[in-house]
């Protein structure tokens, strides 16, 4: 169903043809980009972009053999990678080359330049189109366990590559006492923890210490008491259902959000929660998506907000509207709003401890 607005008769003699062509240009690489995105999910998928990492010079039919697909399918979806430069394309030999600047990008989670676990987001956004545009009509919410299944998996995947190559080496010990604490033995609490990748990479890395991870989905706390299983890390790490305002921990020694705060509904109630369970000298922690204070900022200094909004506007406002209070931070709230947040929480001492390309680390004390 369409909207009531009757689309405007536009008088194609009064404009700029240029400037109408220009912006065409722009749109339809807007297009062709999201066309990709469903490329890249399949590729990534049925293993093409693995097999092409290893090859080298490749034809359509020994990449098929390789990967153990159908050569015609593989071959029309190697063309479309070569049109937007995914690929490079030798017709002497009509060979197709992956390379490796561009498979530490696409071909492995192990990069620390790898992006294709987002791919995933863009499909989930598109199947629930629908059901936001209702949104849009009616002003509410949807829950973060009413996404699309690949939204998950690609919040998982994508969030860890950024956890892996900063969380122990550089956001740490940016932290006040925090990792002496975690060396000696500390506890920790996350708040909304998904899959639990953080809560994981800090229990390999800080054995001493015990770690209890909440969050409201049942199924991503299922997914996360895997993990922990498959990692040999479950007599340190647990994950529970339950809610940023229930949780009944006391005398904690640090409490972690990791991309998740802007999500909820009451970002000050759980703030003021986590004050209430944290110890006298405990530790707050806000990993949140990197932001201006205001939009212009953002639009001019964080490359990936076109896609960092798209994200914003698909799930993390719907999930906080779909929440008592509904605050509806969003994901480019900016160290202001998070500040004045954590102000009106209790916090006595708020500041910012590290950024990298895509996160705001910003730490709180009840302590003055």
């Amino acid at each position: 169903m369409t909207g009531t607005i009757e689309p405007k008769t536009i008088d194609m003699s009064t404009i700029d043809m240029s400037r109408v062509g220009e912006f065409a240009q722009q749109v339809g690489g807007m297009l062709a980009g999201g066309a990709t995105a469903a490329m890249m999910v399949l590729g990534d998928r049925v293993g093409l972009y693995a097999a092409l990492a290893e090859a080298g010079p490749v034809a359509s039919t020994e990449l098929a053999e390789r990967a153990g697909l159908a050569e015609r399918y593989v071959r029309e979806w190697l063309s479309q990678q070569a049109a937007v430069g995914f690929v490079l394309y030798s017709p002497e030999g009509e060979t197709f080359t992956l390379p490796p600047e561009h498979a530490a990008v696409l071909a492995t989670d192990d990069s620390p330049a790898s992006m294709i676990g987002a791919a995933p987001t863009i499909t989930g956004m598109h199947r629930r189109i629908d059901q936001l545009a209702e949104a849009f009509r009616t002003g509410g919410g949807i829950p973060w366990g009413e996404q699309d299944p690949t939204t998950f998996e690609a919040a998982e995947r994508f969030f860890r590559v950024g956890y892996r190559n900063n969380l122990v080496s550089e956001w740490i010990p940016a932290l006040t006492g925090v990792e002496d604490k975690l060396r000696q033995g500390a506890r920790v609490i996350d708040v909304g923890c998904g899959h639990g990748a953080p809560m994981l990479l800090l229990a390999e890395a800080f054995p001493r210490s015990t770690f209890v991870g909440y969050d409201a989905h049942a199924g991503s706390v299922a997914v996360a008491r895997q993990r922990a299983a498959e990692a040999g890390l479950a007599d340190r790490v647990r994950f529970e259902v339950g809610h940023c305002h229930g949780y009944p921990d006391e005398g904690v020694d640090v409490i972690t959000f990791f991309d998740a705060f802007h999500d909820l509904g009451d970002p000050v109630g759980a703030a003021a929660h986590a004050r209430r369970a944290l110890a006298d000298d405990g530790t707050l922690v806000l990993v949140e998506p990197r932001a201006g204070d205001d939009l212009a900022t953002t639009l001019a200094t964080v490359p990936l907000a076109p896609i960092s909004l798209a994200a914003s506007t698909f799930m993390c406002t719907p999930n906080s509207l779909s929440q008592p209070v509904g605050l509806a931070l969003g994901a480019s709230a900016g160290q202001r709003t998070l500040r004045e947040v954590l102000e009106q929480a209790g916090f006595a001492t708020i500041r910012l401890a590290a950024e990298s390309d895509f996160n705001t680390v910003m730490e709180a004390s009840p302590a003055p």
